[in-house]
């Protein structure tokens, strides 16, 4: 399968999911609302993306590290630009969500939701720089500070979030140390894919790379969105049915 073909497919799949996510999520509250709209708009900014990729106008050819040393100066890689535009948007959004679902009903700390979202697009530009990088010590050297921004953004995950995450009710708890799970895991993945695809070592061939990124963007964006829309539909109904009478209820008027 070549990559245009899975970049056209990923653009479908991203729409569907973010529709389908929009429309089955409930807006009973302004918190069920607002995951909805964030875990909804997530995979549309990416089939933006993959379209824009698809058709042409989110690549450009750019020379491989070896043909740059080498003297060459003929495109021999794509460079997927578009992806690190999709990912300055949409992880930021997910990073929102899973720190108001980290701090649902206590204090929230928008200290650490802040820093999460900095470092995450601190790590995003760096690696927009790593892509783009023809000489191989600037290369490396971005690659590196965007990994050190990545480790920023695990230490909000698993230390600033999950402390305040520590006096939350026990589903709550549950919820959110099995998104931040799977979000951590799936993320560790992409530094490694462009590490070894083309715009790396050039050990991964371009196409067998887009479907990696392009497996991994649908689980983190549409599986994984569904996944917490549904977590945070079951909490608000807990919500809703632990409102003590005679107090102002959750649930918007219709």
């Amino acid at each position: 399968m070549s990559s245009n073909t899975i970049l056209w497919i990923t653009t479908f799949i991203m729409l569907g999911g973010g529709l389908l996510i929009l429309v089955t999520g409930k807006r009973r509250t302004p918190t069920e609302s607002l995951h909805t709209l964030l875990h909804g708009i997530v995979p549309i900014i990416a089939a933006c993306s993959y379209l824009a990729m698809a058709t042409g106008q989110g690549l450009v050819l750019l020379p491989t590290t070896d043909a740059v040393a080498a003297g060459a100066v003929t495109p021999t890689r794509m460079f997927y630009f578009a992806r690190y535009i999709d990912w300055t948007f949409t992880t930021p959004l997910l990073l929102v969500s899973l720190g108001l679902t980290a701090m649902r009903h206590v204090r929230k700390d928008y200290g650490a939701i802040t820093g999460a979202v900095l470092a995450d697009v601190m790590m995003i530009v760096t690696a927009f720089a790593f892509g783009a990088s023809l000489q191989g010590w600037t290369k490396w050297t971005w690659f590196l500070v965007s990994c050190v921004a990545f480790l920023g953004v695990y230490y909000v995950i698993w230390k600033s979030q999950m402390d305040a995450n520590a006096a939350e009710r026990d589903d709550v708890r549950a919820t959110y140390r099995r998104n931040a799970a799977i979000l951590s895991v799936v993320w560790l993945v992409y530094p490694v894919i462009l590490a070894v695809a083309p715009d790396g070592l050039g050990l991964v061939g371009d196409a067998a790379s887009v479907l990696v990124i392009a497996t991994l963007d649908t689980v983190a964006k549409v599986v994984y969105g569904y996944m917490a829309v549904v977590s945070d539909t079951k909490a608000t109904d807990r919500d809703l049915a632990e409102t003590p009478a005679g107090t102002t209820p959750l649930r918007r008027a219709a």
